[in-house]
């Protein structure tokens, strides 16, 4: 664990979150101005009642006691509120940076690479965009600026104690080293402790979130006991990290304690020792001492503590500034993007090589064209590309070699925007969020009204199916649209597809999940809209791309044939032996 070993700050980290904080910088310096008066004022109180006791108890003068009483009481209220104002100012400094942070690292998760996703776990960015983040909050509610404070009260009020006794104020220290030393081994601990939990709840995150989503896997597999094991295994190690931290503040706080103690009694032995030299004028200072020493351990305590937790916000700025560094991301083209005034949906592939992950291609010197208004079809067995062509279409990876084309010009020197706009998509693994009917077809574009949204329904026959439903188009379809069957996912994201209105439309398998009945009402649906647009069919049901004017047979990334559903017949290739092992299956089934 690298980070635990840490024992001194990243500066230059700390500045980076301190630059979030700029916009606010008039709040900045005036939780720095009240530090420095809560700090001047603390020692304020101890002399007051030095020279109550001094000058007006001892020499019975009444009214002058009650004055500086009031004075006191003034001062305690005072004192209150500005430290009110200070730590309300500073956390609300905190929750407003992690509210601009939150949406910087959000926005930024938007934009990335979807390879990004491919090898970080879901959990993880979770953690990041929620933990981490939260805990950058503790810079400023409970780490530089409190800790400057606590610093300057405590050379405030050591001043103030050389000032009236130098002797007695060597004595009073004379356990200090104690406490020195009880602070640095509290420091340590709490910092490997902390680390330890930060890990445990990023782990225990990421197991989680995966395993609720997989859960039917693991119910299907019976292997509910297995999985509960790795958990309590994950959750053992943050309780352990957990009790390791607690244990060390039920060590640090008592130790403190007497410390405190072991000061006051010494206070107490040497001006009992001395008070034969001792003037009667001047008992005053051993209270005012006694009350110093405690507003001097007051911020000892939790000075340990708070830098520990100014650490943690460190360690957490610097996971979360690893996302917002992450350069994997689909850049706009350098000289502007390229925005069309129409999308016409004539299509080349150049030459196209890909790769997920090193040199490992799965798509390979990949070459064709598609004429706007043409329909092709892409088959293939499972793992030959298919689906890796339309993400590459889509600008959702970068490619290693070749050139994308749409209406001749490059797909990179697009607006990623207008170009995604212009591509619908009805992918096999449909995702519906959970919300409304309403806000998963339109994805909550306030620009889409409801009469769109029910044209378009009614042109593939949803309309009626949607209306059954309780509440009509504000059924809430629950997370991953659990409450519905598969098909009618489909079918609701083909909605979702066609009420843009794309140039160019693609159905990634789009009819292998559903029902014979759902499958004619899309392919209905199908024979209307590819009139005049570009289309992309991948599909295994060689039955429905039979009226496709091109088709497009991929094996392990290479391109094996191409031509019309007659012509790759009468070659007797590779995609005739597809057809005729489809045929064959179908037969037998029948």
């Amino acid at each position: 664990m690298p980070g635990a070993k840490k024992t001194f700050f990243d500066f230059a980290l700390l500045r980076r979150v301190f630059r979030y904080a700029s916009p606010y910088k008039k709040k900045f310096y005036l939780s720095v101005i009240l530090a420095i008066v809560l700090a001047i004022i603390t020692p304020v109180r101890p002399l007051l009642i030095q020279l109550a006791v001094d000058k007006y108890i001892v020499h019975s003068i009444e009214y002058m006691v009650v004055y500086i009483t009031l004075i006191q009481v003034g001062l305690l209220l005072i004192e209150t509120a500005l430290r009110f104002l200070f730590s309300f100012i500073t956390n609300w400094l905190g929750q407003t940076v992690v509210k601009d942070l939150r949406v910087a690292v959000y926005k930024k998760i938007l934009g990335l690479n979807l390879s990004q996703f491919d090898k970080t776990p879901i959990g993880t960015l979770t953690t990041r965009t929620i933990n981490d983040i939260e805990s950058i909050n503790d810079i400023f509610a409970d780490g530089l600026v409190p800790i400057i404070a606590d610093l300057l009260s405590i050379v405030c009020v050591l001043a103030y104690m050389f000032w009236v006794d130098w002797q007695l104020t060597f004595i009073a220290l004379i356990p200090f080293p104690v406490i020195i030393i009880a602070t640095y081994y509290f420091k340590e601990t709490i910092n490997r402790s902390f680390f330890k939990v930060r890990n445990a709840v990023a782990q225990l995150n990421a197991f989680v979130q995966e395993h609720l989503t997989g859960m039917p896997v693991v119910q299907a597999f019976s292997a509910e006991e297995r999985e509960f094991a790795k958990f309590k295994g994950i959750n053992r190690q943050h309780r352990n990290a957990n009790i390791k931290a607690i244990f060390a503040y039920s060590v640090f706080f008592p130790i403190v304690e007497i410390v405190l103690a072991l000061s006051i009694g010494l206070v107490v032995w040497w001006t009992a020792k001395e008070a034969l030299h001792l003037q009667l004028s001047q008992q005053g200072i051993v209270v005012s001492f006694i009350l110093c020493l405690n507003l001097l351990f007051r911020p000892l305590r939790v000075l340990a503590d708070k830098f520990n937790v100014l650490q943690m916000g460190i360690i957490a700025s610097e996971r979360v500034f690893k996302v917002l560094d992450n350069d994997d991301f689909i850049p706009e083209s350098a000289e502007g993007a390229y925005q069309p005034t129409e999308v016409k949906g004539k299509i080349d592939f150049e030459k196209v090589w890909f790769a997920y992950s090193n040199e490992n291609y799965v798509l390979k010197d990949i070459s064709f064209t598609i004429n706007a208004g043409e329909t092709i079809a892409i088959v293939g067995h499972t793992g030959s590309g298919k689906t890796t062509i339309i993400s590459l279409l889509n600008r959702l990876y970068h490619i290693q070699k070749g050139a994308i084309k749409v209406d001749d010009v490059n797909i990179e020197d697009y607006s990623t925007d207008l170009l995604r706009k212009n591509i619908g998509v009805v992918l096999q693994d449909v995702f519906l969020f959970s919300g409304s009917v309403m806000d998963n077809i339109t994805l909550r574009n306030p620009d889409i009204s409801k009469e769109k949204v029910t044209e378009a329904a009614k042109l593939i026959e949803m309309h009626d199916f949607i209306m059954r439903l309780p509440g009509g188009y504000d059924y809430n379809v629950m997370e991953r649209g659990i409450t519905l069957s598969l098909g009618q996912r489909q079918l609701l994201s083909f909605v979702r597809a066609l009420l843009y209105n794309p140039s160019v439309l693609i159905l990634d398998e789009a009819t292998s999940s559903v029902d014979t009945e759902s499958e004619s009402l899309i392919q209905h649906a199908i024979d209307t809209l590819i009139k005049g647009r570009t289309a992309i069919v991948i599909a295994h049901r060689l039955s429905t791309i039979r009226k496709a004017d091109k088709i497009i047979v991929l094996d392990r990334g290479e391109i094996k044939e191409m031509g019309s559903h007659a012509e790759l017949l009468s070659k007797g290739g590779f995609y005739a032996k597809l057809h005729e092992m489809q045929f064959e299956k179908h037969k037998s089934v029948n």
